[in-house]
């Protein structure tokens, strides 16, 4: 309830809780030489406390209140009243009721029609209640009267009684329901403790906080919980005030904006315009200029007359007009030319990309056909290979060899199929698929589209795009492709999709079926150079504002960039290294210092820091139970220590650094073979038995996996047990089997490529993966020797240096070297 409300509301009785207060025409009312009974008749009120000053009428219903009323109106006139604790007691006891309340002088008693009493009070002095003489036939009790404390800081106590004032006019102005006659009253009220109890009285708070501030005795504390409650009740007022203005202003705006529409529309009569039939005809115009098939055209005719039979004013037009929009916008027979120059068409892939002869291949070979036969289906592409060998700028290259458009579209982390085959039109808000989406975006039937990041799909309660992705990439299928909101099948056969990936493994394999798979290995340290000599080293210098003579970076420099500060299969961190260079020299260019614009190989420290790759940490002769193999991940190949110690034990084979159950098993069908072929290996069959073995790979944080280090560890366990060292600048690959036997293993061109980048010189495959290692450009792996093996002996052959038997205490006789790492 705000304040003052309660002077709008009739008074019942002292059964009920709300009453009317008025104030006092005489303002010295609270006079301080007016003597009281030391015994009154006290009068129970229910949710209400009168506070001196204050004359209000007062309903009396109870029996006991109407004795005591009777009985002080007869006598002197002058009652006790109190506030119940509790309103819902309807026969309160002197312990129902608060120890503090006002002297009342009974100034009128009347009887009303209907038979009731009412009593208008008038309160005089605050008192406290000391003891209860009786309570039948009515209340009495023992009194003495309080007096208010003296003001002492009076400055202070009137600037709250200031603020009081004006946060009560404030509060007025506010409320609608309060006549604005109560700012006259205000201005008339010149008793301050008068004013506080009246404001006290008509406060919209809580009863036992009425009766905190009645009890309350020292004037200065009284005034400030006061304005205490009325600031809380203007805050609530404004906000009030604020939520009915911005709700009457949206009414008014839509009042307005409907009239105003009824009146232009009125106005567009009278003219002899129609809106809406020059938004239908503008879209026949366009239809007619369309070559489109005929299902769509008769879609189209169809859509529009239900265009024309709709209120422009509803949802369901601005719908009609979006999906007519979007036919029109699509390019259903709109192709562009290709470009049937095959040289040209050649020139520009192998001046945009350095390698990639496969993917590059494979594009002319569909141009050749699309030049003889005149139509054809175009392929559907997934380009396979780690991060950064340029996979998705290959396809920007492609899209302006062949003169076609260029669409993009990332797969990584989508979740929602609606996103592939659009929502229902039904839906608000709702549009097509990203697929027609883009092509609606390209203005062409036939653009190079790029499908980025296709093994990086997800899948949730939403759908399952990869599935989605099905018939767009089935040529088959997707000459009918069904987009959901468009609802007609759209052809998308002459879309040359090419799709990136950098690992088959999470690609659903209905999905993989569908496409031609071309792997893109990493990049030698060869084509490293080439590429940043024809296209990071002009880039980067374009991208920093330097011009071709600021700077030039050595040969032998960018080799050094390769190995010591990039371990890589792509070129990506190799461009950032270039673009460090290219900030150092901006900055002295810019501030005019003078620098070295050669940059030589000994430069590379004080612009780079210290080298992050060591090669040369592959290329040392390793201690016996130390072996080098090769790994692939998606990032590229990798090169990998094997590590194996001998401890005093019962046999126990331990494998650590966060090793998979695939490669836990070749350690343990290597330890088998050893086991089964001691005899031949020269190892003493009671070592096995008495002597631990821990295979460790270090990098423990990462994960690791598959079967090719097979031979790896058999080697390094071998070594172990017979104190033979591998041999220097030697890495391995391939799976083994208890019968000895080396199987082939995938992944080799990274593989063999990370061991060229390592400085290795000699590598073991399996024979099977011969055919593997011819694919490979020759450059590539110049200056590498490989063995191909069929049987686990002879990888032993090769690998291990000249005999030594090891003790049993694990160490080798002859170079005393100890076995334990």
């Amino acid at each position: 309830m705000s304040m003052f409300d309660n002077w709008l509301m009739t008074h019942q009785s002292d059964d009920e809780p709300d009453f009317v207060p008025l104030f006092s025409l005489e303002e010295d009312d609270e006079k301080a030489g007016e003597i009281f009974p030391d015994v009154l008749p006290i009068l129970p009120l229910k949710n209400t406390v009168l506070f001196p000053g204050i004359v209000t009428p007062i309903t009396v219903g109870r029996d006991k209140s109407i004795r005591a009323v009777q009985k002080a109106y007869e006598e002197n006139r002058y009652i006790g009243v109190l506030s119940q604790k509790d309103m819902k007691i309807e026969s309160p006891s002197s312990r129902d009721l608060y120890r503090i309340g006002t002297i009342a002088r009974i100034l009128k008693l009347l009887k009303m029609p209907d038979g009731s009493t009412t009593a208008i009070l008038q309160g005089r002095k605050r008192f406290q209640l000391e003891d209860v003489e009786s309570e039948e036939p009515y209340m009495s009790g023992r009194i003495s009267v309080l007096e208010y404390d003296n003001v002492k800081n009076k400055m202070e106590f009137k600037a709250l009684i200031s603020s009081v004032r004006d946060a009560a006019k404030q509060i007025i102005e506010l409320s609608p329901q309060i006549p604005s006659e109560a700012v006259v009253m205000l201005k008339n009220i010149n008793n301050d403790n008068f004013l506080l109890n009246f404001i006290a009285s008509n406060l919209g708070i809580a009863l036992s906080q009425k009766q905190e501030i009645l009890e309350l005795s020292n004037l200065k504390e009284k005034a400030a919980q006061i304005l205490e409650y009325m600031d809380s009740e203007l805050q609530l007022l404004e906000l009030k005030d604020q939520i009915e203005n911005k709700v009457r202003t949206d009414i008014e705006k839509q009042q307005r904006d409907y009239f105003l529409n009824q009146q232009l529309k009125t106005i567009q009569e009278e003219l002899g315009q129609n809106p809406q039939e020059e938004e239908i005809n503008a879209l026949l115009a366009r239809a007619l200029k369309k070559k489109w098939p005929k299902n769509v055209e008769d879609t189209f005719a169809r859509e529009i007359n239900k265009l024309r039979r709709v209120n422009p004013q509803v949802a369901e037009y601005a719908i009609g007009l979006n999906y007519l929009e979007t036919l029109l916008d699509l390019p259903w027979n709109d192709f562009t030319k290709d470009n049937f120059d095959l040289k040209k068409v050649k020139n520009v892939l192998d001046r945009d990309h350095y390698g990639l002869s496969k993917v590059k291949e494979r594009i002319l070979e569909h141009l050749a056909v699309l030049k003889l036969k005149g139509d054809m289906k175009a392929p559907i592409l997934c380009l396979v290979g780690p991060p950064g060998v340029g996979k998705t700028s290959l396809g920007n290259s492609i899209a302006k060899a062949l003169k076609r458009k260029y669409v993009r579209m990332s797969l990584g982390g989508l979740h929602d199929e609606a996103e592939i085959r659009g929502h229902r039109k039904t839906y608000i808000g709702a549009m097509p698929g990203r697929i027609v989406q883009s092509l609606k975006k390209a203005k062409a039937g036939n653009p190079v589209f790029i499908l980025d990041e296709i093994d990086k799909v997800g899948k949730d309660f939403r759908g399952d795009p990869s599935s989605a992705l099905l018939e767009v990439l089935d040529p088959e299928q997707n000459t009918t492709f069904h987009d959901n909101y468009l609802e007609l099948e759209y052809d998308l056969s002459k879309v040359l999709f090419i799709a990136t990936a950098n690992s088959l493994s999470t690609i659903q394999p209905a999905l993989l079926d569908r496409m031609e798979i071309i792997e893109i290995a990493g990049y030698s340290l060869e084509e490293k150079v080439e590429i940043a000599k024809r296209h990071l080293i002009p880039l980067q210098k374009k991208e920093h504002g330097l011009k071709v003579g600021d700077v030039k970076i050595t040969e032998k420099a960018l080799i050094k960039m390769i190995q010591s500060y990039t371990a890589e299969s792509g070129v990506r961190n190799l461009s950032r290294e270039i673009g460090s260079v290219m900030r150092y020299v901006a900055k002295r260019v810019a501030m005019e210092e003078t620098y070295e614009d050669n940059i030589r190989p000994e430069h590379l420290h004080s612009i780079l820091g210290p080298t992050k790759y060591d090669p040369e940490v592959y290329q040392e002769k390793q201690s016996s139970g130390v072996a080098i193999g090769l790994a692939w991940t998606s990032v590229g190949g990798e090169i990998l220590f094997i590590e194996v110690s001998l401890n005093k034990g019962g046999g126990r084979l331990q494998l650590t650094g966060n090793l998979g159950e695939v490669m836990k098993e070749s350690a343990s069908t290597a330890l088998s073979y050893i086991k089964a072929h001691s005899d031949e290996l020269e190892i003493d069959y009671e070592m096995l038995e008495k002597m631990d073995i821990h295979v460790h790979i270090p990098e423990g944080a990462i994960p690791k996996d598959g079967p090719s280090a097979g031979v790896t560890m058999l080697t390094a366990i071998t070594s172990a047990f017979t104190g033979r060292p591998l041999r220097p600048f030697l890495a391995m690959t391939g799976e083994i089997t208890l019968r000895g036997k080396v199987l082939p293993v995938g992944g080799i061109k990274e593989k063999i490529l990370a061991a060229k980048r390592a400085g290795i010189k000699e590598v073991i495959l399996c024979k099977d993966n011969q055919k593997h290692v011819e694919e490979i450009e020759t450059e590539y792996i110049k200056g590498l020797k490989f063995h191909y093996v069929t049987r686990m002996s002879e990888v032993l052959a090769l690998a291990l240096s000249s005999p030594a038997k090891p003790t049993s205490n694990g160490t080798v006789k002859k170079k005393k070297a100890p076995v334990v790492l």
